[in-house]
């Protein structure tokens, strides 16, 4: 494969506007953050009821998303996918970056930032939260050495290793994740362990919708040549991890509606009069799970770039739905405190949360950030081929 390298010129006045625009939603983001603990918790929807509110779900989504966006590079590294090895180098960039966004919300969501420094040198190994700790830094080392051995011509023979040590990180990373709910037996709605595999197919289908989303726009942009044949097998590949996602909630839903004492839960999800009912079966079913499904399959739309790229967004925006259904509406609805009994006043009920405009621009600004790091490093560094016409990317290609 006769592939090159080269960064991006950015000199345009559109990559400058990109630039400011995300600068500015950084800086918004920021500002919230300094609003939020200047005034205190309570200029935020959360309460003591809500405690994990937007800002999270955009934490986890970012941080879900980082370990799917790696799926391309190990396609090529542990698979021996050829065609996919010109986009490892990107692969492992939006990886890095979404992570990166992914963090900065949640740790700026603590409410004392500083207390991140207790999390990273006094270790609990008892909680999983713990355990996260030390998946999350250590994904960075050895994705980032995993790059490294890309870029440097006398490592190209370990990348193979490399990719494959990243990837079994990033499958415990993600179960780690997955596992902070499924270890919640306190929560009806949290505690099953099918949440640890859920999370895994969940990162490989909300990661590659942002890989097409950005690999698309930077061709694009930068009047590259993109072959179909990239496109096209990235297309089948999100249907597929999209129809995954779509088994492992009806599974899970399903097993839980199977006990009886989950049957409460379920019907506050599936039926109930509350806002997360018309989310799960518009939100996270129709809008994130068939509708992509159908642009991706459909005959019609067939290699289409738009519908394509209209199929990520859709999977991005009920990934961001199906996140926020488990998060806060796994809060909202209340622990059984006292089994058999029922609480006539206080903790009991629905608990309501809506989110502030502060809490949404913090969670903007992780995905501001994720953005802005790709962008730049795309510019200085060579992470993007030249060219991914099917003549230079597939190696079976024939006129």
């Amino acid at each position: 494969m006769n592939i090159r390298y080269q960064q991006i010129q950015g000199r345009s006045l559109g990559f400058y506007a990109l630039i400011a625009g995300l600068g500015v939603l950084i800086l918004a983001s920021l500002g919230s953050v300094l609003f939020m603990e200047h005034h205190g918790h309570y200029v935020t929807g959360m309460s003591n009821r809500v405690v994990w509110g937007i800002p999270h779900v955009f934490a986890l989504f970012l941080i879900v998303a980082a370990s799917g966006a790696l799926n391309v590079a190990s396609i090529a590294s542990v698979f021996g996918k050829k065609i996919y090895k010109p986009l490892a180098r990107l692969s492992g960039l939006v990886s890095l970056a979404l992570l990166a966004g992914g963090l900065m919300v949640l740790v700026l969501d603590l409410g004392r930032p500083d207390r991140l420094i207790v999390a990273m040198t006094e270790y609990n190994f008892n909680s999983i939260f713990a355990w996260n700790i030390i998946l999350y830094n250590g994904f960075f080392v050895i994705v980032a050495v995993y790059l490294w051995m890309m870029f440097e011509r006398r490592m190209n023979k370990f990348t193979s290793k490399a990719g494959l040590a990243a990837f079994s990180w990033r499958l415990i990373l993600t179960t780690g994740t997955g596992s902070i709910f499924g270890f919640l037996v306190a929560r009806q709605a949290y505690d099953a362990v099918i949440m640890a595999p859920m999370f895994i197919i969940m990162s490989f289908a909300f990661g590659l919708a942002i890989f097409i989303l950005i690999l698309m726009a930077s061709y694009k942009w930068t009047e590259r040549p993109l072959g179909d044949m990239i496109v096209n097998r990235l297309g089948n590949l999100l249907g597929v991890f999209v129809a995954a996602v779509m088994y492992f909630v009806a599974i899970k839903h399903l097993g839980s509606l199977y006990l009886a004492e989950n049957a409460g839960v379920e019907n506050f999800i599936l039926f109930g009069e509350y806002i997360y009912t018309p989310l799960f079966w518009i939100g996270q079913i129709v809008i994130g799970g068939l509708v992509p499904m159908a642009l991706i399959y459909f005959p019609a739309f067939k290699g289409n770039r738009m519908t394509l790229g209209l199929a990520s967004v859709l999977v991005l925006v009920g990934g961001i739905i199906q996140l926020y259904i488990i998060i806060v509406g796994g809060q909202a609805y209340p622990m059984e405190m006292f089994p058999g009994k029922e609480i006539l006043e206080g903790y009991g009920g629905i608990a309501t949360y809506t989110p502030s405009l502060p809490e949404v621009m913090l969670g903007v600004g992780g995905i501001a950030v994720a953005i802005i790091a790709v962008t730049l490093l795309v510019k200085f560094l060579p992470f993007l081929p030249e060219s991914l016409a099917d003549d230079v990317a597939d190696p079976h290609y024939k006129k």
